[in-house]
């Protein structure tokens, strides 16, 4: 049994309680959290394999990024000041449909270690690219090797979608499952599968109808992007006749484990049906201003019950994976999207990064607080900075002052996968100088030309 004991830190719990331990100590056995408590550690703990000296330092449970698409990360910046649909066209598609499985690897290798650098310990990645069989393989190789714990939504399309992406009903089933039979729990649990339905627009009635099926006998969740933009949901009424959360409620599919990404354009009757049948928001308040979609009426979701969980969406979207700079981004968008200074605090906002995130990704009994018996995933951030001190309040410095650059450690499942801000489990230098040759590559094959690009020479 490995043991490590972080001592010294304040220890912002984000338990039922809100409990900040200042000074307190966590004790990790093996990958679980054996003790946790205010002042000095018992001298038992002492004789850890590994002691972390927390002091002037944040110890967090690690945040969920609930929705991103990893492949992106070689389409950052490439389209920015478009909205959704014409950054569609001009940014993602041309480039995603040249992706290899090495290009998938490469891309999530470099968006994994952001998420981790970023302070996510879990990350669900919303997979929709399948140009090549192995892209989704390619994909959870980077998560195993990472060592995050992640849930891959293996995305679809079967209708109104560009053609290169959209795929007939028994492949989308078919290479769900044998994703499932090959990647469903590895590593000890880390990592699982589920389906993701891409757009309301893109999937069928009879398909969505058929997976959600075969997701209830798993006891699995669906992730799937709703209401995004006000033509979309124009775009439904007109086809369906009805609105996005309505279209799933009466298909059967608004049920707790849908998580239901942006949720941006609701009406009030689809803010109760959401409540009603207990199913999850994911929240991507920076995305949603880059690509002008509008603001999600979290307040109103929170008031009613709703649990909200918090992503960075895509780095095509963002442009990064910073879930620090989203803590800030949430509470002030809302703020003065509402003109009330207190529509959310500091805690309303770690707790949907870290409880509301342990939800959508269907773990919240384990993952998303610092308890007793809870997964050890926890991150430390470093406060001894001109930017957060002297710090009065932990969660205030967390949600307004800090940044990736103050994220010192990162444990996932009890291994410390980043210490004294080096990650510890691939040579970064390395993976990024590989991943630039890679992205070249593929623009080459894209036919994509940038006028101006950062290259070693």
């Amino acid at each position: 049994m490995s043991t490590i004991l972080i001592e010294n830190g304040i220890v912002v719990t984000v338990d039922d309680a809100q409990r900040v331990l200042a000074p307190g100590y966590v004790l990790v056995e093996d990958d679980r959290i054996a003790a946790l408590g205010r002042g000095e550690p018992p001298a038992s703990a002492r004789k850890a394999d590994t002691v972390i000296d927390a002091s002037l330092m944040a110890v967090m449970p690690g945040m969920v990024n609930a929705h991103t698409h990893l492949f992106q990360t070689f389409i950052r910046g490439l389209a920015d000041d478009k909205p959704l649909l014409a950054w569609l066209e001009t940014a993602i598609w041309p480039v995603a449909q040249a992706l290899t499985e090495e290009d998938a690897y490469l891309a999530a290798m470099v968006g994994l270690v952001e998420n981790l650098r970023g302070g996510a310990t879990a990350v669900i990645d919303h997979q929709y690219i399948h140009t090549e069989p192995g892209n989704d393989d390619g994909v959870c190789r980077a998560a195993e090797e990472v060592g995050v714990r992640f849930l891959l939504a293996r995305g679809w399309a079967d209708m109104n979608y560009h053609p290169i992406f959209m795929e007939t009903p028994d492949r989308i089933v078919a290479e769900t499952v044998r994703l499932r039979e090959t990647w469903q729990g590895h590593e000890d649990g880390r990592i699982r599968v589920e389906f993701g339905p891409l757009i309301p627009w893109g999937c069928s009635d009879a398909t969505m109808q058929r997976t959600h099926e075969i997701s209830r006998k798993w006891g699995a969740g669906m992730h799937i992007h709703v209401a995004e933009t006000k033509s979309e949901v124009d775009m439904n009424l007109e086809s369906r006749g009805n609105r996005h959360i309505e279209w799933l409620a009466d298909l059967g599919a608004l049920e707790p484990g849908m998580q239901l990404v942006h949720s941006v354009w609701l009406s009030d009757h689809e803010l109760d049906l959401i409540a009603q049948h207990g199913a999850v928001v994911v929240h991507c308040p920076v995305s949603n201003m880059y690509l002008a979609s509008g603001v999600a009426r979290v307040p109103e979701m929170r008031a009613r019950g709703i649990p909200v969980a918090l992503a960075s969406d895509g780095p095509g979207s963002n442009n990064n994976q910073d879930m620090l700079e989203v803590l800030k981004t949430t509470a002030l968008l809302h703020k003065v999207s509402t003109l009330n200074a207190m529509a959310l605090l500091p805690e309303d906002v770690l707790w949907m990064a870290c409880r509301g995130g342990a939800i959508a990704f269907g773990q919240s009994a384990l993952i998303g607080s610092l308890e007793v018996g809870k997964k050890a995933d926890i991150v430390l951030v470093d406060l001894d900075t001109p930017l957060a001190m002297p710090v009065h309040r932990v969660p205030s410095a967390l949600v307004y002052n800090v940044s990736a650059r103050d994220i010192d450690t990162v444990i996932v499942d009890g291994k410390v996968l980043m210490r004294h801000k080096e990650i510890l489990v691939v040579d970064e230098k390395a993976l990024l100088a590989r991943a630039r040759q890679a992205c070249g590559a593929l623009f080459a094959r894209a036919g994509v030309v940038v006028e101006q690009s950062c290259r070693r020479k």
